[in-house]
């Protein structure tokens, strides 16, 4: 087809407004969505999508690879391609979908980086200056490394349960309470140094109390945390205490992991207390109960408190 064609525009256009509204993803995912499909919209060059062939697609492959985009990467942009081409075979003639046997370049196995248990207690414990400031980044540190949180979990708690909390921290019950990817609510044990750490954060918390009295974490302008400044401060507290790794929230949150499963053996608890969607299809911890999880936590976990 010589013609420019509406049909790149409206189809990706209707796709990404079936994502969002039929199938509710998240900003995240939609935004990543929306630049795959841009890169798509590229490739058609005006052309109607349904006739670009496997060939357009291995020939996109090979650009993308050469010009330094990781195999991850293309890996991601075809599996886009591949669900958006499903969806349009519904709706249009098409001899195949394009992408069906197109694969990616493979990558080198990684492991997920990790904290040694000494770094991460040298990290936990670097000496403290006892400011406001000092005591919120050090109870951050110590919930990140106890409860395996991802960034957007800790920023969002709240100090305690209201009506209008998604996450929050029950102090009384050494747990946290988080709304995850997909919607999926779980509940974490805090361990004793985490739990520690949070209450002399809270005492000095009233002072930070401005705009947002909700929020757990707070910026001496009153606001809830923004995640961006959370990473900032990991990253400085992790070069105050000489640890060489590059540390971030989910280094911490996979040392948690790597830590607890090297010590206790159990995956599915593990996969459990991060929130993975894998571990069941239907609601959270109807496979393995808290009690469970709390058991395998308190005797695995390097700072768990060891429940009576």
């Amino acid at each position: 087809m010589d013609a420019a064609s509406d049909t790149p525009k409206d189809a990706i256009a209707a796709y990404l407004a079936m994502l969002q509204h039929e199938r509710r993803l998240s900003e995240h995912t939609l935004r990543g969505y929306t630049h795959e499909l841009s890169e798509l919209r590229a490739l058609a060059k005006g052309r109607a999508l349904e006739t670009l062939t496997a060939t357009d697609m291995r020939g996109a492959v090979v650009r993308a690879h050469s010009a330094g985009l990781s195999a991850r990467s293309i890996s991601h942009r075809l599996s886009a391609w591949r669900a958006f081409y499903r969806w349009l075979a519904e709706r249009v003639p098409m001899p195949a979908n394009p992408v069906a046997t197109v694969r990616a370049p493979k990558r080198e196995k990684t492991l997920p980086k990790a904290l040694s248990v000494d770094d991460a207690m040298t990290l936990m414990d670097v000496p403290q200056s006892g400011t406001p400031e000092a005591l919120r980044d050090h109870a951050m540190l110590e919930l990140f490394y106890s409860s395996g949180l991802r960034l957007a979990e800790l920023v969002s708690l709240d100090v305690r349960y209201f009506d209008t909390s998604a996450s929050w921290l029950d102090l009384a019950h050494e747990e946290v309470t988080v709304l995850g990817k997909g919607g999926r609510r779980r509940s974490v044990p805090v361990g004793r140094k985490a739990i520690d750490a949070l209450r002399a954060w809270i005492d000095v918390r009233d002072q930070f109390v401005k705009l947002d009295p909700h929020a757990l974490f707070l910026s001496v302008r009153g606001n809830r945390m923004s995640p961006g400044v959370v990473r900032e401060r990991v990253k400085r507290m992790a070069l105050l205490a000489g640890i060489p790794a590059n540390v971030h929230p989910h280094v911490l949150r996979h040392s948690f992991a790597t830590h607890v499963l090297q010590s206790s053996g159990d995956l599915r608890a593990v996969q459990e207390l991060l929130g993975h969607a894998s571990i069941t299809a239907t609601q959270v911890y109807t496979s393995l109960d808290f009690q469970h999880l709390a058991r395998v936590y308190d005797s695995a976990h390097p700072r768990a408190k060891k429940r009576d």
